[in-house]
């Protein structure tokens, strides 16, 4: 075998820049733990001064800022010999209520590498790895990931975008958030319209027992354990899925049950990750993310459940509208759209 050197090279590079942001994942939660993020978006600062202000060994915190600003996540001042972090390092690291903050991702990263027996086994069976039995910081990074996509978009943009159902929660809607994780969507949505009446429900109770201790004293909101294909009450004006549909063992199964509890002008509304139908279409940044993620955590995920149909986390529009049609649902489109999301409107 002949190597084409060129092709080599370019990619080691890959491979050199791979290796590095892999080192790096765990830097990032070591900087968010301790703060030390937060405290470089304050201004200029010596590695002496940010362990002082934190309260951490200023060895280590030199070498964890020669690594930063190495990859690119903190600005170092050659000349002042000093690092900071600009405002748009500060919007993706420092500011948890941005936007464009990312730590949430390297979380869930935690989970995955120490999830990585499962999946290797898994691989071998053909077996799922439930949702319940990865590491828990998985759980809390898929919030903190979600979550401020969620504060944006959602209120602003993506229940604007569904016909006549901001209307009806400001009024005073049924609505129930189907796999609701922590309870960041459902709270978000009850916080908007306290007119309104939200149930939050997810099959995992360690989900929401956090998410029943986030609600507080929320008069508008309660939170139940139950599946998706089973859970009660009925006459709703809106059922959302944040990020869930493509997870779920038997989809059709739960879009079905779904129609059965809306009342006859609801809506169903489905945030899944943007895709395209092909796979062409997705061979870029984003789409790499999500298949990365889909293979370790959504498909095994489907896999352990009924049915197991395994959709995975780059369905595409197609394949959903697919599955919303199967559930016998009339109507279907897509409503809005995000670089990460798009918003997915269903009418029974």
């Amino acid at each position: 075998m002949t190597l084409d050197n060129t092709k080599l090279d370019a990619l080691l590079g890959t491979m050199v820049n791979e290796l590095g942001a892999a080192a790096n994942a765990a830097l990032v939660l070591v900087g968010d733990k301790l703060g030390l993020y937060r405290a470089l978006a304050d201004g200029p600062i010596t590695p002496a001064a940010l362990a002082g202000k934190t309260d951490t060994h200023e060895r280590y915190v030199a070498e964890w800022l020669c690594a930063q600003a190495a990859s690119g996540f903190v600005t170092y001042d050659a000349e002042a010999q000093t690092f900071v972090l600009s405002p748009e390092q500060a919007a993706v690291f420092a500011d948890a209520e941005s936007p464009a903050n990312m730590t949430g991702g390297f979380y869930s990263l935690a989970a995955v590498f120490a999830d990585e027996p499962k999946l290797t086994q898994a691989f071998r069976t053909g077996r799922g790895v439930g949702w319940g039995e990865h590491c828990n910081c998985l759980f809390c990074g898929v919030e903190r990931f979600f979550r401020p996509g969620y504060k944006a978009h959602l209120v602003a943009e993506w229940l604007p975008a569904l016909d006549g159902v901001l209307a009806k929660l400001e009024r005073g809607a049924k609505v129930a958030d189907v796999g609701c994780g922590h309870g960041a969507s459902t709270l978000i949505m009850a916080k908007a319209f306290p007119n309104s009446a939200f149930v939050g429900i997810d099959f995992h109770p360690a989900s929401v027992a956090h998410a029943r201790a986030e609600g507080g004293d929320l008069a508008n909101v309660r939170f139940e354990a139950a599946r998706a294909q089973d859970y009660q009450g009925a006459d709703f004006d809106l059922v959302t899925m944040f990020d869930a549909l493509h997870d779920m063992g038997d989809p059709v199964g739960a879009a079905a049950h779904v129609r059965k509890t809306l009342k006859p002008d609801g809506t169903l509304m489905l945030i899944e990750p943007r895709a395209g139908d092909r796979l062409d279409e997705n061979l870029n940044p984003v789409g790499r993310v999500f298949y990365a993620f889909s293979t370790s955590v959504c498909v095994p995920a489907s896999l352990n459940q009924e049915v197991g149909a395994a959709l995975g986390a780059q369905a595409g529009e197609r394949r959903l509208a697919e599955v919303i049609k199967k559930a016998g649902f009339s109507r279907f489109r897509r409503a809005a759209q995000t670089p990460f999301n798009m918003v997915l409107e269903a009418r029974p």
